[in-house]
């Protein structure tokens, strides 16, 4: 910190505070009487003192020293005082034969001031960590760690915790990060001298800062606490928001720590990086009528954690599905699944979904991470279908967050569904680690002029999140146009730990050729469907032919875009056999049997929509072969009835599901950025 420069007057008294750790400076030709030509400075013990230019060497400050322009007097105080006023410094000013012309004394009290977070990001507030003021990432980084207090410590008259201008309850303590004024000096300031915490306008729409009242003082015992509960809320006061931007906090004399609580309000986003300061400033008195000046400043800054979504290839904690009127077949599927993979299922019935069944869509799961806190925080889509009460009044609770961005009605497209969201496992692409992974949105064709994209407010949000970097793919070639029509990721026990799995046309037409050739060209698709159609029909319909053409082109072109920005080889993708079906009112495409890239992964259990192939030797073609691509890798294979219920609807399993996860073990703030 940059000196504090003092004035002083030759024949006044004058009282200051210092700040242990800083210095003031006094130019001495600026209050020296006229005529002073030498001065000469005594300080009692506590007060240490140099002057520039340095005197001769061998010589004492007590003994009259030149003046010149630039004498400077710095002072400073290694400890605190026991009480005010306690140290003294005198400076004695000289004429040409050195007479004395004047004397100017000041008298100092010396206090410490440290305002502490967690800037080392190991869970402790520690002393005065010389970086607690600026923000750095990776493992060798520093700054504290904001979260935003997204949950709700009520399930009674719901709201977000960040709607509520008051501390409720015990539990909603560990969503924000503790922050310490930490003091020492005598047991009052001197008169007019005060302590001042303040943050920014722009800062005061990400942050709210409480008070602990009962820091510093000996804690009740327990009987004590439980009849204390019922004031709690006056415990924790609220010191500055968007309309109280500066206040008076106290000093509590001695050595004390006065206990702060710091609540993050918005995520990161386009107009706000994430970082936040708060200032504790030491205001000395001026005459009388005039404010108060600040003569030194402690800084501390938080980065507000992101949102971080979790791939398939992270382990599942709970499931979750509708429950409609004709969804039977598809329920007991997916119930018999998850029971035997051993995990929860979390079931939507029809009074909270109102027949809406696309729990994907609605939805994304995340969470959020800090050194002291985490929790998982669902990521609401601006779709807004019957199901859009469902994560706000069934997932929103204690240690669940929401999260959510609204965009005009007429900007929403189906592209704004979740199903259209995905992320990636990590990845290493050109020597640059994405250990969260990459974000994976579907968008219109770069040189489409009036496609169909995700809608801007919820791009803005994927990308200022930073900690994995979006990648824009072409999706607006689906009728219903999400990236998990034709994409998706599994685990592998090999090679970066995981396969893209893609939906091609071209591999369809391969098994459907080899069947031919193999003597079961009569084999039929869709058996008990009442739509029978087979493999020699379908080989023979050139204008099907050309619709599968043009669909694996754009496959393709995914490929090679997700090929570049997650650094794969082909050996990391398998191809799966799947047929699309070209709208000519739309002129977009939609899955022709059931698509078996729209799986749920759960750890090594997949469960993939049931194709209803052709039948040879008592088995579906189409199911054989996807055993044979996905069983070498340790993956089990289920094939569950969504054809009447999803399919037809123009969506699948994964379309109809969702899976909250754990979180990742790396921490966000470790990122090389």
């Amino acid at each position: 910190m940059s000196p504090r420069t003092l004035r002083i007057e030759s024949g006044r008294s004058a009282r200051t505070l210092c700040v242990v750790g800083t210095e003031i400076t006094v130019h001495l030709s600026r209050c020296s009487p006229i005529g002073s030509k030498f001065f000469s400075v005594k300080c009692t013990p506590t007060v240490q003192c140099r002057v520039v230019p340095a005197a001769v060497a061998g010589d004492s400050l007590f003994s009259p020293q030149t003046l010149t322009r630039n004498s400077v007097l710095f002072i400073s105080m290694g400890a605190a005082s026991k009480l005010p006023n306690e140290s003294k410094l005198s400076v004695k000013f000289y004429g040409s034969k050195k007479e004395a012309l004047g004397n100017a004394v000041l008298h100092l009290t010396a206090v410490e001031i440290s305002l502490d977070v967690d800037a080392d990001r190991d869970g402790i507030v520690e002393k005065n960590n010389s970086n607690k003021a600026s923000w750095k990432w990776g493992p060798n980084g520093h700054g504290a760690v904001l979260l935003v207090n997204c949950d709700s410590e009520s399930y009674y008259k719901k709201r977000v915790d960040t709607e509520k201008e008051e501390i409720s309850k015990v539990s909603d303590l560990k969503d924000m990060s503790r922050m310490i004024l930490r003091t020492s000096g005598p047991t009052q300031l001197p008169e007019g001298y005060k302590l001042s915490l303040h943050i920014t306008q722009t800062d005061a729409e990400s942050v709210r800062v409480f008070r602990n009242k009962n820091s510093g003082k000996q804690q009740a015992n327990s009987t004590l606490k439980n009849m204390l509960l019922k004031l709690f809320m006056q415990d924790y006061p609220l010191v500055l928001n968007k309309e109280q931007l500066a206040a008076e906090v106290p000093y509590l004399g001695g050595n004390s720590e006065l206990e702060f609580f710091v609540e993050g309000l918005r995520f990161p986003d386009k107009d706000f990086e994430g970082l936040v300061t708060i200032s504790l400033s030491l205001l000395e008195p001026s005459a009388q009528d005039f404010p108060e000046t600040p003569i030194f400043t402690d800084k501390v800054v938080f980065r507000v954690a992101p949102w971080i979504m979790t791939p398939n290839t992270l382990k599942p904690v709970e499931v979750f599905v509708c429950s409609t009127s004709d969804n039977y077949e598809f329920l007991k599927g997916i119930r018999k699944m998850v029971q035997s993979s051993g995990y929860k299922l979390k079931i939507c019935h029809e009074y909270m979904n109102r027949g809406d069944r696309w729990m994907q869509d609605e939805i994304e799961f995340g969470y959020i991470d800090s050194p002291h806190q985490r929790f998982p925080v669902v990521l609401d889509s601006p779709r807004d279908g019957d199901l859009q009460e469902f994560p706000y009044e069934v997932l929103l609770g204690p240690d669940f967050g929401y999260v959510t961005r609204y965009a005009q009605a007429e900007e929403v497209s189906s592209l704004d569904s979740f199903g259209n969201l995905e992320v990636s496992p990590p990845v290493t692409v050109n020597g640059k680690n994405y250990p969260l992974g990459r974000i994976i949105i579907g968008v219109a064709f770069p040189t489409t002029a009036h496609g169909r994209n995700m809608t801007k407010v919820v791009q803005d949000f994927l990308w200022a999140q930073k900690v994995q970097e979006p990648i824009a793919l072409y999706s607006d070639w689906l009728v219903v146009g999400h990236v998990d029509e034709f994409m998706t990721f599994v685990p592998a026990p090999d090679r970066k730990g995981f396969r893209l799995l893609l939906a091609s046309p071209d591999a369809a037409y391969t098994v459907f050729t080899n069947l031919q050739n193999n003597g079961h060209g009569k084999a039929k698709l869709f058996q008990g469907k009442g739509e029978e159609i087979s493999v020699n029909e379908i080989l023979s319909n050139e204008e099907f032919r050309a619709e599968n053409i043009y669909v694996q082109s754009c496959i393709d072109w995914n490929r090679d875009v997700l090929k570049k920005e997650l650094g794969l080889d082909e050996d990391d993708i398998i191809d799966l056999p799947i047929l699309f079906k070209v709208m000519a009112e739309e002129n977009r495409a939609v899955a022709y049997y059931p698509d078996m890239v729209n799986m749920i992964v759960l750890g090594t259990n997949l469960g993939i929509p049931k194709p209803f192939g052709p039948q040879v030797n008592g088995s579906c073609a189409l199911e054989t072969e996807m055993r044979s691509l996905l069983e070498p890798l340790g993956l089990n294979c289920t094939f569950i009835d969504d054809f009447a219920s999803y399919h037809k609807l123009l969506g699948e399993v994964h379309c109809g599901s969702n899976v909250l996860r754990e979180p990742f073990a790396f921490k966000w703030w470790n990122l090389e950025m």
